[in-house]
């Protein structure tokens, strides 16, 4: 076997129609795009989402809500996962670095501390936001939370 005998299975591909060479191979004329209409020129390209006219799908079903762009989004992180990397890592000292570094938060993220779990080490907290619950937990333990 050779590459220059390599053929595709018989009956996996078909000929290409050739339009528009003349009256005689029956897709002449025309070049079967019908009589007149924006199909029928040359540069014609249907917008996206167009049906001929008919009402499009995306003006016939109804739209409710907004999406607020100014909202702030924050990566949530619980007390549970902060006693956590105390009692595996042995931090003392939580901030971004430490939260991106073991793929808690990324980059350009915003972190808050919310309440769920308990703890029960003393820890200095650096983020971006605390719920209530969450800053006296972590102050009822001697620790310290700041708002970056």
């Amino acid at each position: 076997m050779n590459l220059n005998s390599l053929k595709p299975a018989k009956g996996s591909t078909k000929t290409a129609k050739r339009i528009g060479r003349g009256e005689g191979s029956g897709r002449g004329g025309t070049s079967t795009k019908g009589h007149k209409g924006a199909q029928s020129r040359s540069g014609y390209s249907r917008k996206a989402g167009f049906e001929g006219g008919q009402m499009p799908l995306y003006r016939r079903v109804p739209k409710s809500g907004f999406k607020n762009f100014n909202r702030v989004e924050y990566t949530p992180i619980n007390l549970s996962t902060l006693q956590h990397l105390v009692d595996s890592k042995g931090v003392t000292v939580v901030d971004m670095d430490v939260l991106k570094a073991n793929g808690l938060a990324g980059k350009n993220e915003l972190v808050k501390i919310l309440g769920k779990g308990i703890l029960t080490s003393k820890l200095e907290v650096k983020v971006h936001a605390f719920s209530q619950k969450a800053m006296q937990a972590i102050e009822a333990q001697g620790g310290v939370a700041v708002k970056l």
